[in-house]
């Protein structure tokens, strides 16, 4: 029934502001069509703003989206010169290193690199 992943909605309070995180400080690829969508590799980020809906802003918590790095030190120490806090240390999962942190509107986002095998 289910024949693909289209987007993945990412609620604001300010389109603007996010669009220049995502863009500028992770660097995600433009949309050609969209000023308000990314590329991640097949994944499109899509930002909304729940309140021109009617509805209530909340961002999107502990369903961690996992943006996949070459090196996660690296990715981080690069993001935490552009201002980005982490939560925590990076850590190991026995397959993968992590490193969780949230965009301007809170919703969570992590750095991922799997070193073992699939």
């Amino acid at each position: 029934m289910i024949t693909g992943l289209d987007f993945i909605g990412i609620p604001s309070t300010d389109a603007d502001r996010s669009r220049t995180f995502y863009l500028e400080t992770l660097g995600l690829k433009q949309d050609e069509n969209s000023e308000y969508e990314f590329w991640v590799d097949q994944t499109c980020f899509g930002i909304w703003e729940p309140a021109r809906q009617g509805m209530e802003f909340a961002p999107q918590k502990n369903g961690h989206l996992a943006l996949r790095v070459d090196d996660v030190e690296a990715a981080r120490a690069e993001l935490e010169a552009k201002g980005v806090k982490f939560a925590g240390d990076t850590f190991d999962t026995g397959v993968c290193f992590m490193a969780l942190f949230t965009d301007p509107d809170g919703n969570d986002l992590m750095l991922h690199q799997r070193y073992a095998p699939h």
